[in-house]
């Protein structure tokens, strides 16, 4: 893979944050991790150099692969396409999904090594705005992911876990080392599967709709040190505490999303 870098005359972008997975036994786990198999629609973000493309693919899947250099796409075309993968260059940040998945399609699984500066927004963008995606298996840096994957009751408990458990569940399924990467990092990197919940967010939005409660879990973790009575003032009634059963001297990272539901949907 790195030879047909130079072939192609490139190198990583540093602006793009490219680190690239060489490792083939690496992509054949995060393949295996992804848990798809013989026709199972995946969407790759980030497919760079196509080796994490071309596991996904030896396992049957009809695999989409997104890459938003460019330079980089002539490569992927040559690696990836013969494998029966369809590439697409674009922006995920600004793709149109449901026009990309087609909107009536659901049952996709995501798969991407993530540029760290960009994790964070689309994972929440994916989970917000794309429902046909129905589980994602994302690389980022590792403490991304603890966060991603936090429970409540954790310090690594924050506004995005509160997100990322509103719509499914999730947990770390594995660890990379920065040492199958090229360039190498100068941090280790976390597997984080996602899975939607498939009845629908945690919290009944015919309740509190998703805007209102994290406007709620916004301001809650503003001042994640103060306590709720202070950092929810003006934005939830002084009675929600005791008719929520949430003790107003709680801190915004001992509340799960079932009792930030509560507090946002409290009308006097």
């Amino acid at each position: 893979m790195l030879g047909l870098l130079e072939v192609h005359g490139l190198r990583p972008s540093r602006a793009l944050g490219q680190n690239f997975v060489v490792d083939p036994n690496t992509v054949r786990r995060i393949a295996r991790l992804a848990g798809v198999g013989p026709g199972d629609l995946v969407v790759e973000v980030g497919a760079g150099l196509g080796s994490l493309t071309l596991a996904l693919a030896e396992t049957g899947a009809l695999v989409t692969a997104i890459e938003v250099d460019r330079h980089l796409l002539p490569l992927l075309c040559e690696v990836a396409e013969p494998a029966g993968v369809r590439v697409v260059g674009g922006n995920a940040l600004t793709l149109d999904w449901a026009d990309l998945l087609g909107p009536d399609e659901a049952g996709w699984h995501l798969v991407a090594n993530l540029p760290y500066n960009v994790a964070t927004p689309l994972v929440c963008d994916l989970l917000d705005g794309v429902p046909a995606i129905s589980d994602l298996l994302v690389m980022v840096q590792r403490e991304v992911g603890d966060r991603l994957a936090a429970g409540h009751g954790s310090a690594a408990y924050g506004a995005v876990s509160v997100k990322v458990r509103y719509w499914g569940t999730a947990r770390v399924v594995g660890r990379v080392p920065a040492s199958v990467f090229v360039p190498r990092p100068n941090v280790e990197s976390s597997l984080v599967r996602i899975v939607r919940h498939p009845a629908g967010p945690a919290v009944d939005p015919a309740l509190v709709g998703a805007e209102r409660l994290f406007q709620v879990v916004r301001a809650g973790f503003a001042h994640r040190r103060k306590m709720l009575r202070g950092t929810l003032a003006g934005v939830v009634e002084p009675a929600a505490f005791a008719a929520c059963d949430v003790p107003e001297t709680a801190r915004a990272e001992e509340l799960d999303v079932d009792a930030w539901g509560r507090l946002a949907a409290f009308a006097p």
